[in-house]
């Protein structure tokens, strides 16, 4: 990318409406407007395109990015890391077991004692349905209150790292790859995409991935067809949400029980596994009550649940059944190889290897929306900050 192009985006973005994100947190997508989901994927660019050009693109000389992992990550830890050491920001690693939280210290206090030179929060928390986006939502009426108060000289914005109920920065870094596969926007109107559920050999993989793709790509006119064997439902309100969009967007959102019904003549598919809705609610309930040994009765009955479809697997014949048989294959990462990472799993080796280097190149927006997504609620003019930047050409490196 040149400065020309960049020049380019930067004259869009002052088209678009995304003065309400100034000072906002994003926790879901379908919380954004057109406009602000358009700007994030205009700065998303505009800052890989910078970087590209070897220019700086720090907004901050100081600051902290507080991340908060309740669950492992390695794509999205180190993509939020990176986001905010490229705006200059430090980032610190909350170990709750390490915290005052262990001794039982209050969100409230947490959220506050962190926040003193901290500009974004960042959470993930995807394990118990009715607690990750609620506990998010807490953690932000805590540092507003701290703001308010003059606790805090600033108010952190907060970044949802996945939740229970959605994973903005994987949807978004999903759509940007395919914006940027099929050379823009416009040209996804009417593409199928599968997002279909597949067998794992593990159990209670969250919601938020197929909940993410269902609730942001409809918006785009593309037909979304939810693929899932019997009893893996999603959150109904997030396939409302669906519904909605698809409508708005003169695209198409469809459930069928059948990956081969999903993956016929599609554009792109999405095999990934996740757990149902009534199991992860079940999970939730018996870790409420502190029922240990009975989650691990749930883990059984659910492998043993999981262990009947292990015919829903990403193989070289049902690619083959796809649009010319050369869909784009999408995975949030890490996938279960069948023969690699696991005995049998979501997608066959050779498919896999085939779509390797796509499959990097998708998880390698995720950086670059998380920035625009911080960038956003930080600058009250984000067209022009980044002109300045641009203009400045400050060298990234020597």
């Amino acid at each position: 990318m040149d400065k020309v192009r960049i020049e380019e985006q930067i004259k869009e973005l002052g088209r678009v409406d995304c003065r309400r994100m100034l000072g906002k947190d994003f926790l879901l997508t379908w919380e954004k407007s057109d406009d602000e989901i358009s700007a994030t994927f205009l700065v998303a660019e505009i800052l890989r395109g910078m970087r590209e050009c070897n220019i700086s693109s720090r907004i901050f000389d100081s600051g902290l990015g507080i991340s908060i992992f309740r669950d492992n990550s390695t794509r999205t830890r180190f993509s939020f890391a990176s986001a905010c050491n490229m705006l200059g920001l430090e980032v610190q690693d909350l170990d709750e077991g390490k915290s005052q939280i262990a001794h039982g210290e209050t969100v409230r206090e947490t959220a506050n004692m962190v926040s003193f030179m901290a500009d974004v929060i960042g959470i993930r928390d995807d394990m118990y349905i009715g607690k990750g986006n609620t506990y998010m939502r807490e953690v932000a009426r805590a540092v507003e209150e701290g703001h308010r108060d003059g606790v805090l000289e600033q108010r952190p914005t907060l970044v949802n790292l996945q939740c229970d109920i959605d994973h903005p920065t994987q949807a978004m870094a999903d759509m940007l790859h395919l914006i940027n596969h099929f050379g823009g926007i416009e040209n996804l109107q009417g593409r199928k995409i599968a997002m279909s559920w597949a067998y794992s050999p593990s159990y209670g993989k969250p919601l938020s991935v197929p909940q993410g793709v269902i609730g942001l790509m409809t918006r785009f006119g593309m037909d979304v067809v939810l693929a899932h064997p019997k009893g893996y439902e999603l959150m109904p309100e997030v396939e409302d949400v669906a519904r909605r969009n698809a409508e708005n967007g003169g695209g198409s959102y469809t459930r069928v029980n059948s990956m081969e019904e999903a993956f016929d003549g599609a554009d792109i598919v999405y095999p990934k596994s996740w757990a149902s809705f009534a199991a992860m609610e079940k999970r939730t309930e018996l870790y409420g009550n502190g029922d240990f040994d009975g989650i691990k009765k749930l883990e059984k009955e659910l492998l043993a649940e999981n262990a009947k479809h292990k015919a829903w697997e990403c193989t070289e014949e049902l690619m083959q059944t796809t649009r010319d048989g050369r869909a784009l294959y999408l995975h949030c990462l890490p996938a279960d190889i069948t023969g690699v990472s696991c005995k049998q799993g979501e997608v066959a080796a050779s498919v896999f290897d085939r779509y390797r280097v796509p499959l990097y190149k998708q998880a390698s927006f995720k950086p670059y929306i998380i920035a625009a997504m911080i960038l956003l609620s930080k600058v009250a003019n984000p067209g022009e900050t980044l002109r300045t930047l641009v203009a400045a050409a400050r060298p990234r490196r020597p």
